[in-house]
């Protein structure tokens, strides 16, 4: 599963999610991409389920980049715990994507084949997304 190797802060505020995303807003690799259309958090294991997803819908034909990483830690206090006594600890890491933010690319493969791959990826991801596709120049 996706994390990063070491972290200045062991634990990080919550934050906000206001705007749209105009960094990663375009296909950069390939020809058919995943785009968020709302803001929200996805977990490294939903990164991961839909990228597995999407690559056994291709049966390794085609290239897929993940355009995100999971390097916000979100904490979590045990089960039965009074109040206070401090934050709690790591939990899980989640990436957090604003509406324009392409998350998946492909490419080597045909359209409709992008498509129906992207469409089961979306089935595991918690936010609305959209099929892309570069535009013929």
């Amino acid at each position: 599963m996706l994390q990063p190797a070491k972290v200045k802060y062991r634990k990080q505020q919550k934050g906000r999610m206001r705007g749209t995303s105009y960094r990663g807003s375009t296909l950069a690799f390939g020809d058919y991409g995943l785009k968020v259309m709302e803001c929200g958090r996805i977990t490294a294991r939903q990164i991961e389920a839909a990228r597995i997803s999407m690559t056994r819908h291709i049966k390794r034909g085609g290239k897929v980049w993940t355009r995100i990483f999971p390097d916000k830690p979100v904490t979590k206090k045990p089960a039965e715990t009074r109040m206070g006594k401090g934050k709690g600890g790591l939990d899980h890491w989640v990436a957090v994507v604003k509406p324009g933010r392409v998350i998946y690319e492909m490419e080597g493969v045909s359209p409709e084949v992008a498509r129906e791959a992207f469409r089961l990826a979306a089935h595991k991801l918690p936010l609305g997304t959209k099929f892309v596709q570069r535009e013929e120049s």
